[in-house]
């Protein structure tokens, strides 16, 4: 019993002083953990921790608090053309579901592309509440333990170019989440009081459909939002929602989110064109052409995937192919590439780093672990048997990917 006793008090307190992984670009938004070392080989049976079936379908990626595992879905009902759209909360330590919920059952206004479903939205969470954003279907927050506090249903039907379907995901910075809006339609951005879902505020957006995610980012002890769109990258006051500075390059139809460090933001596009700038913060108005943007370069760019930002370094594929390039992040100097990763063909999952290893994901469900390095080196190639979209999220010493079939847990 005494044994029992210390075991179970020794496991509470390994969970107390667990890392998480809040957001589908983690903490900082740059696809990196600092304190994460999951394993660098698996296949579907080996290093597999477990692996539990997520029904439906959904490319958002899985966010992780503490003993809790999150991902949204949606759940096609039988007989009718309706959906359930749906958060899961699996227990980390075996994979049994806690909780789920259906937020509402409804049919979708407008199709999707073919390997999209409709709840590619990633949810996040500040370890109090978890947000599950269903686009058009509405953004619902639940306390952790699974009760609705409130949802926003009010929010305009979005049409997406060719009918792609919806995917940016929200952001939460204190007080707020930041909800892109961008469509055929007018186009916003909200903040939102994430204790009550009440508009903040609600700024007009002159870009047509986006599927980046807001990243937020300091200069001078103020907060600014960066927001990728179409042809053109917008920064916001945090405060207010008003516009600090725009800079034009971007491609159409933008899905990339900017990531950035020591002042300096990075935003980029790739499809029908190529584009990454790295942006000095401390611009108004139009920006382009002047000081304020430190670099650019114009190819070899994503399309689907983000870029990664690690140890002062990016990463980033070449359109959706397994074509990778490194570049110095305060020069825009080539350090590698671009290189065609060896396993790797359609990239839609973005890269993520944790313990000195880069992590590229394609749609086969291959794994290409590489050194976080100036050099390319490959460290080991994995792979879960099915088709991965969603990017995989690293904490501690496991590592979560999110299927077609199943969400699994990857450790030693």
């Amino acid at each position: 019993m005494i044994l029992c006793f210390v075991g179970s008090l020794l496991f509470l307190t390994s969970l107390a002083q667990a890392d998480n992984w809040p957001h589908w670009r983690g903490e900082s938004g740059n696809g990196v953990s600092t304190t994460a070392k999951p394993p660098t080989q698996w296949s579907a049976t080996k290093n597999v921790k477990w692996k539990v079936v997520v029904p439906g379908l959904g490319s958002s990626s899985p966010v992780i608090w503490e003993d809790r595992v999150f991902v949204t879905s949606a759940v096609e009902t039988r007989g009718t053309k309706a959906l359930q759209f749906k958060t899961f909360c699996f227990d980390r330590r075996n994979g049994s579901v806690q909780w789920q919920k259906t937020a509402v059952t409804a049919t979708p206004h407008q199709g999707t592309h073919t390997t999209n479903g409709f709840a590619s939205a990633s949810p996040c969470t500040d370890g109090e509440h978890v947000y599950a954003h269903f686009g058009s279907r509405g953004l619902y927050c639940y306390t952790m333990d699974g009760e609705l506090k409130w949802k926003r249903t009010d929010f305009p039907p979005m049409n997406t170019r060719n009918s792609f379907g919806e995917g940016s995901s929200p952001t939460l910075e204190g007080d707020k989440i930041l909800v892109p809006w961008d469509h055929e339609g007018q186009s916003f951005l909200y903040a939102l009081d994430k204790l009550t879902g009440k508009d903040i505020w609600k700024t007009p957006r002159e870009s047509a459909t986006c599927w980046a995610t807001p990243l937020v980012v300091e200069h001078a002890g103020h907060k600014q939002v960066v927001m990728n769109g179409q042809k053109i990258a917008r920064a916001y006051d945090l405060e207010t929602g008003k516009e600090l500075w725009h800079c034009s390059g971007q491609t159409e139809r933008p899905a990339a989110s900017p990531v950035a460090a020591d002042g300096l933001v990075y935003v980029g596009s790739g499809f029908r064109g190529a584009y990454l700038g790295a942006l000095r913060l401390d611009g108004q108005g139009d920006i382009k052409g002047t000081k304020n943007v430190a670099w650019e370069i114009d190819k070899d760019t994503p399309d689907v995937g983000s870029f990664l930002l690690s140890s002062g370094r990016i990463y980033f594929f070449k359109d959706k192919a397994g074509v990778l390039t490194c570049v110095d992040a305060a020069t825009g100097e080539r350090h590698f590439g671009p290189v065609r990763v060896p396993g790797l063909q359609v990239i839609y999952a973005s890269p993520i780093a944790a313990g000195g290893y880069v992590y590229l994901t394609d749609r086969n469900g291959t794994t290409v672990v590489i050194k976080d390095s100036a050099k390319f080196e490959v460290v080991a190639t994995n792979s879960v048997g099915e088709t991965v979209d969603a990017t995989p999220a690293p904490v501690d010493r496991e590592l979560f990917i999110r299927g077609e079939k199943h969400l699994f847990c990857i450790a030693e």
